[in-house]
């Protein structure tokens, strides 16, 4: 008759503990059902499922691991498991699996407390706990902290829990992002991004506006179309005939001062790594598109071309405007050329125009967005800079730091 049994190991890590342990249960042909093992500051913790039968299940096999454990220095348990408790265990796979991401410049034992007990209120285990950003020294000045938790279970009330996640975030000073923990998650294959205050921190049309002599009037509708309150199209339209009569030679200006977003070059740089195909859907303009793409590796740029007459701007386009339905429609246009899944595809802005391709996306994340956005979107950072995304997608910080 077979016998399962959980054997859980700790003490101080070295190399071959794990080779010692194996070898014995090699010896003796016992079966390896489940098998986990972590370390923290170099403290070992093994957890090993096994079945074992007809002569493995006489005292040998655990003698020999106990007798080894002591002259490695390890505390070893032993602990039966039921058939029955065994196949309720099998069953557990089947449960809906999720990912919950903690970002912040440090993170607190206070704000773990509040996750934890939302997750407990939503009936959700955690099954797995890994940290994503780096060992750091005490003196040193990086501030990124990121942790990621595997849940188990399905939650009651999922608009409770994303409401709940959010009040989190207010209160320490941190974003929180919750995904579902299947095979998209770990193969997404494009990111098109909005191009003003998210790859570059400014607004185009308000600096060009500024250089004109219209700032103020021009970013006070900006402003007024990036919370919603004004039709895009038409505020766009406004905005870009105040700028009529200005020189060509202050679009070139500021095409040559653009000022990136943190994290952008570190962001595009290890995505272009990792294979992915990348694109600007910007209400924006071309050629501020074209730098971008040249000094980051975009692949594609969709945005609005200025109308010039004569060396000087006329206060109009040329062609449609690129609004928030173009952009949602052009991020399916792309995934459909690249043969992908739209749940493959992530989306990046800051505005209410941005919001229909953030929700269109498999990954949709409002990037220091607008109140508006940031509650209508699925997933919001605002404390880190761009190249926290590379934590959504499961990116380590020691992966990055091999290939440096």
């Amino acid at each position: 008759m077979a016998e399962i049994l959980l054997v859980n190991v700790v003490g101080t890590d070295r190399p071959g503990l794990s080779h010692a342990l194996m070898s014995i249960l090699a010896k003796h042909e016992v079966r390896v059902l489940d098998l986990g093992q972590a370390v923290i500051h170099d403290h070992l913790s093994l957890g090993m499922l096994l079945q074992l039968e007809g002569e493995q299940a006489t005292f040998a096999p655990l003698k020999e691991l106990l007798y080894k454990a002591h002259e490695l220095g390890l505390s070893i348990r032993f602990t039966p498991v039921s058939e029955d408790e065994y196949e309720a265990w099998v069953g557990v796979q089947v449960q809906e699996r999720n990912v919950i991401t903690v970002l912040a410049k440090e993170i607190h034992a206070g704000v773990l407390v509040r996750i934890t007990e939302v997750m407990l209120a939503q009936g959700l285990n955690i099954e797995k706990i890994s940290r994503l950003s780096r060992r750091v020294s005490l003196g040193s000045s990086q501030q990124n902290s990121c942790l990621e938790f595997s849940v188990l279970g399905s939650p009651k009330t999922p608009d409770e829990l994303r409401e709940k996640l959010m009040q989190v975030t207010r209160q320490f000073d941190c974003d929180l992002a919750i995904q579902a923990d299947d095979m998209y998650r770990r193969n997404r294959r494009l990111v098109v991004f909005d191009m003003d205050s998210t790859l570059i921190e400014c607004e185009v049309i308000d600096e060009l506006a500024r250089r004109a002599g219209t700032y103020e009037a021009v970013a006070a509708i900006t402003e007024r179309a990036m919370q919603g309150e004004l039709d895009f199209k038409s505020s766009f339209r406004e905005r870009l005939a105040m700028l009529k009569g200005l020189h060509w030679s202050s679009v070139e200006d500021l095409v040559a001062n653009l000022p990136l977003m943190e994290g952008a070059h570190k962001l595009t740089a290890t995505l272009k790594k990792l294979g992915f195909s990348l694109a600007i859907c910007s209400g924006g303009f071309v050629p501020f598109g074209r730098k971008l793409q040249h000094t980051l590796g975009i692949d594609h740029v969709f945005a609005n071309e200025l109308e010039v007459e004569d060396g000087v701007l006329t206060g109009r386009v040329v062609g449609e405007i690129v609004d928030g339905q173009a952009k949602a429609a052009q991020l399916a246009r792309l995934a459909d050329q690249l043969g992908i899944s739209k749940q493959q595809t992530v989306a990046i802005g800051d505005g209410a125009n941005d919001l229909p391709m953030i929700q269109a996306a498999g990954l949709g994340i409002a990037f220091r967005a607008k109140p508006i956005v940031r509650e209508q979107a699925d997933h919001a950072l605002s404390v880190l800079g761009l190249e926290a995304v590379l934590y959504l997608l499961g990116v380590r910080d020691r992966d990055l730091l091999r290939q440096s």
